[in-house]
């Protein structure tokens, strides 16, 4: 490709909305461009990339044995009534109606749309297991978009969803699945790390993400150095640990009765803690969530969660643990009307508005401090099991650095880190509520499971940008890049025209994706240029130098003179080096 035919619109500057440097680079690059808020659109430059980024994706899947198809974007609202999902998917879900009042969907995900499309032709054992994938557009109306194509508004996935007989087949095609990521991120130069994670609004169970780190990643790691052990904090867990009283020695049970004590104006844990002398690992910290669309029966639309006090309540283990569409905390108003008591003196003893859940940690506390449900009033001597009998005990716990892996012991840390793919196995949360069926080896009539398979193809472009930069600009690797090789003529003409020709012709023929910068612009611009844009390979053309030219890798500060007649099979050795290297 000549430039003078494609659209280079570089910027000086990013835009003041852009805070990361892949949302940063990809506007001053002029990859995309922004058509409204969380909407941005691919130009030529950046669509180049994209494709690259979708033709590894499709590769591996299809050597994986998996099989593309195009489901439609909009899709029925019936079939969402069905899965049950129509009200828990909330707010990010646009569901407009069509001119005869039917309830559509703009695609978030394609689950539903996937199980319908299968129903429809499943018959019999002998069809399954298979795969069906999909890399289509989805839309979520997320109240915050930010960073760029990381977190916007429209964006395209890959997914893929398994059908499988039994347990078994499940368990092979999602190991099948995992093992096609870790090829194709190798591919593209992402270096990733396997976590466990929450499934979500998706349900099933068996969930990993694949993360990259980032320090302007959305998701937080918990991992230990001593051995595998790597989880989302929204899924870790961590050993259990015993409950200390205020000389450092595990706490002892209480024969006294529950007694109230006046606390005036103390509402905090460390408040509390300074009060009475003691610390936070003595009190019974009660939280009130309101619930919505839970899956398990409830008395209302409330619960009481209770933690230790030195802990915090991990909202996505309890959402998970209430197969709820999601929990918040309660409203001051509704926590004063569950409790009959201002906010900071919840407790479980004698409440009867809200049930109770407890953190495994509580159910092992002894002679502890609840609240009083009563303003400036705290009980004492509250012992878990004699006093008060939660509706559900659970995991409900965040795990931060510091705390004891479950495997081996090691002492966790943690790093921040974006989620590029997701993979899940969803059993018969689908294929069951929609009902779909095939007949077996004896003739009757089974439910098969499920895994899904998701990556996000415009979060993992922005993160091949967020791993490879300096700043001078995006440093792509060679199977990503929009062009792997651009020559570079200091003028278009002449001799320096003849050469640069020459070479872009001999590296077109030897199928190396080529840019010949043929602008009537200064040197200067082309240079700064191509390092924003971020060529891996640049060869610049200049009369002071010929009969060689300058040879300059993207990822090395030092160019080099070569001879003009040499470059060409230089280069394609390069390309096919760096290429072999990623697909090894």
């Amino acid at each position: 490709m000549k430039a003078s035919k494609f659209i280079i619109s570089t910027l000086r500057e990013a835009p003041n909305d852009a805070v990361i440097s892949s949302h940063q680079l990809m506007m001053r690059a002029g990859l995309i461009r922004k058509l409204g808020n969380g909407l941005y659109s691919y130009m030529p430059m950046g669509l180049k990339a994209f494709r690259k980024i979708e033709k590894i994706i499709r590769e591996e899947l299809d050597k994986a044995g998996m099989l593309e198809m195009k489901p439609t974007v909009i899709q029925p609202g019936e079939i969402w009534k069905e899965s049950g999902r129509w009200e828990k998917m909330g707010p990010e879900m646009l569901k407009p109606q069509n001119r005869g009042g039917q309830d559509m969907v703009v695609s978030p995900t394609a689950e539903e749309a996937f199980t319908a499309l299968v129903r429809d032709g499943l018959d019999s054992y002998k069809q399954l297991p298979f795969t069906l994938y999909q890399i289509n557009t989805k839309y979520r109306d997320e109240i915050r978009p930010r960073y760029g194509v990381m977190r916007g508004r429209e964006f395209t996935m890959m997914d893929a969803y398994s059908f499988d007989k039994d347990q078994a087949d499940l368990d092979a095609s999602y190991d099948n699945a995992a093992a096609a990521y870790r090829k194709i991120f190798k591919r593209m130069g992402l270096e990733t790390i396997s976590v466990k994670a929450d499934t979500g609004a998706m349900g099933g169970s068996g969930s990993e993400e694949f993360m990259v780190e980032s320090e302007v990643g959305d998701d937080t790691l918990i991992l230990c150095p001593d051995c595998k052990y790597a989880a989302n904090v929204e899924k870790a867990s961590c050993k259990d640990d015993v409950a200390l009283d205020s000389n450092g020695k595990p706490q002892t049970a209480t024969d006294k009765a529950v007694e109230e004590i006046p606390t005036p104006d103390v509402r905090t844990i460390e408040e509390l803690s300074e009060f009475l002398k003691t610390t936070p690992q003595a009190f019974i910290k009660t939280l009130i969530y309101k619930v919505e669309n839970p899956g398990v029966e409830l008395k209302g639309n409330f619960v009481a969660v209770c933690i230790r006090g030195d802990l915090d309540v991990n909202e996505a283990k309890l959402c998970a643990l209430l197969k709820a569409s999601s929990v918040e905390l309660a409203e001051e108003a509704d926590v004063v009307k569950i409790t009959d008591a201002p906010v900071g003196f919840a407790g479980p003893v004698k409440l009867t508005k809200a049930q109770v859940i407890a953190d495994k940690t509580v159910m092992t506390m002894h002679d502890a401090v609840t609240g009083g449900l009563k303003k400036d009033v705290h009980f004492i001597h509250v012992e878990p099991g004699r006093d008060f009998t939660p509706f559900m005990t659970a995991d409900v716990r965040i795990v931060k650095p510091g705390d004891i892996c479950p495997e081996c012991g090691g002492t966790f840390y943690s790093k921040k880190g974006n989620e590029l793919g997701h993979i899940f196995k969803l059993g018969d949360k689908y294929t069951k509520s929609m009902n779909v069926t095939y007949l077996d080896v004896n003739g009757k009539l089974v439910t098969p499971i499920m895994g899904c398979y998701g990556i996000g193809v415009d979060r993992t472009l922005a993160s091949i940008i967020e791993a490879h930069h300096d700043d001078n600009g995006i440093m792509w690797t060679m199977s990503t890049a929009p062009f792997q090789v651009a020559v570079v003529p200091v003028m278009y003409k002449e001799k320096m025209k003849e050469v640069a020709d020459k070479l872009y012709e001999e590296l077109s023929t030897a199928g190396i994706d080529v840019l010949l910068d043929d602008r009537d612009e200064r040197p200067g611009v082309k240079f700064k240029d191509a390092d924003l844009i971020g060529y891996p390979v640049r060869i610049v053309v200049g009369d002071k130098n010929l009969p060689n030219v300058e040879l300059k890798l993207r990822d090395s500060e030092t160019p080099e003179l070569i001879p003009a007649e040499q470059a060409a099979s230089r280069i394609i050795q390069i390309v096919k080096e760096k290429l072999a290297e990623l697909n090894a």
